[in-house]
């Protein structure tokens, strides 16, 4: 039987506060709020314990680090923030997929990874600009 242990606990904790994929270091500080001496080894060893209970699943995405989610999660998708480098399920899926292959093809299974800027991404990059664009329409004044 597994033992539970409050470092696991509090990795588990991380995940669902979190409710999104997250990389071994983004666990690692989180579940460290909980418990001030978890070290980094012990996060390790969790994960894997987590996986062998089947609590949480690898999400392996091309050109990433692997990240951690609540497992099972269903069909569902990913969407990658290129500013902040986070990680989101995307839980709606088009489901006329099979119309995008050739004829003759058998589609068997999709994984589609969606790559942009989230919401507070968006926002900080739209005040900069707005900021930008007001600091270049004052003029100095000189004597």
């Amino acid at each position: 039987m597994p033992r539970d242990t409050q470092q696991k606990e509090a990795i588990r904790l991380a995940f669902i506060k979190a409710d999104r994929p997250l990389s071994v270091d983004e666990i690692f500080k989180l579940a460290r709020n909980e418990v001030a001496g978890l070290g980094i080894a012990t996060v390790y060893r969790n994960l894997k314990a987590l996986q062998g209970e089947k609590f949480i699943q690898p999400v392996d995405l091309p050109g990433q680090t692997c990240r951690w989610e609540i497992a099972p999660g269903g069909h569902h998708h990913h969407f990658l923030c290129r500013t902040c480098d986070t990680i989101y399920e995307i839980h709606d899926c088009h489901q006329d997929l099979a119309r995008l292959i050739p004829e003759g093809y058998t589609l068997e299974e999709h994984d589609i990874l969606l790559r942009g800027q989230c919401k507070a991404c968006s926002q900080k990059m739209k005040t900069k600009k707005h900021l930008g664009r007001n600091n270049s329409n004052t003029r100095s004044l000189k004597d």
